[in-house]
């Protein structure tokens, strides 16, 4: 077996129709499994980054550049957004300690309330510590990207292989 993680064959609902279903659509469609793996591990990577409303773009410029497919890193992308939420204060506060800043009073319920007053005031007021965050989002993702990629490369050929799809 392909180093990696294992999408079960008989996986149900959730996790079958989100990920399994499309990857196996991916791979009759005739891309290959570097590129499916590529597109999922740049989904995950760009999908947690700390600026809320960014990362559809991010993932759109990524596809484009790297030919990827779009679909396949935006759904991932938009799975992603529970985890973005819960990561936004740490990545925040993660700034606030490289860049040795006074600890900010930012809570979610706090940008929540930004954005819900004005979208331009919660960027202006969160300016400073989004780029903190981007920092620190960056240099971490940039050391999980890579291992990412591999272990969702293992998987995607694996799947291939059971599926008996050959690319």
């Amino acid at each position: 077996m392909a180093a990696g993680l294992s999408f079960p064959v008989s996986a149900t609902g959730f996790w079958r129709r989100r990920i399994v279903d499309p990857v196996i659509a991916l791979l009759r469609q005739g891309i290959t499994p570097e590129k499916i793996a590529l597109s999922l591990a740049l989904g995950m990577t760009l999908g947690i980054a700390p600026m809320i409303g960014s990362t559809t773009l991010l993932c759109v410029i990524a596809a484009f550049v790297l030919r990827l497919n779009p679909a396949a890193i935006q759904i991932v992308n938009y799975l992603m957004s529970p985890l973005q939420l819960a990561l936004l204060i740490p990545f925040i506060r993660a700034g606030e300690w490289v860049f040795r800043v006074e600890q900010s009073r930012i809570t979610l319920d706090r940008v929540r309330q930004l954005i819900q007053v004005s979208l331009w005031h919660a960027v202006t007021t969160l300016w400073t510590a989004t780029v903190h965050a981007m920092a620190v989002w960056f240099c971490l993702g940039v050391l999980v990207l890579f291992p990412l990629y591999w272990l969702l490369l293992g998987s995607v050929r694996s799947l291939a292989r059971i599926r008996g799809v050959s690319k």
